[in-house]
């Protein structure tokens, strides 16, 4: 007779860990998908400039300020996109606990 309720207690608990392993594997899924596509348009930019300035290559005043202004513009167009694969990858964490 008490050996019912153990298996009861043990049914759920393997229950609860496949469901927290599927979660896991879906989130996983769902941030494979995206962040190709963000890697794309967000960090595969242009780096002309910036590989100048790694060679010791002096830019101008207006070329600097070209460069911040692109990195704005990225930085605000990218934001979104970057917020929400950092909230998957903390539901990713959150599920594994």
């Amino acid at each position: 007779m008490r050996l019912i309720p153990v298996l009861l207690l043990v049914t759920l608990a393997l229950a609860g860990c496949q469901s927290k392993a599927k979660k896991v594997q879906e989130l996983q899924k769902q941030y494979d998908a995206e962040y190709p596509a963000y890697s794309k348009d967000c960090l595969d930019e242009d780096t002309a400039g910036s590989s100048r300035m790694l060679t010791g290559e002096k830019l101008t005043k207006e070329e600097m300020a070209t460069l911040a202004d692109r990195k704005k513009a990225r930085d605000e167009r990218c934001k979104p996109q970057a917020d929400h694969l950092a909230d998957i990858q903390r539901q990713i964490l959150a599920a594994q606990q």
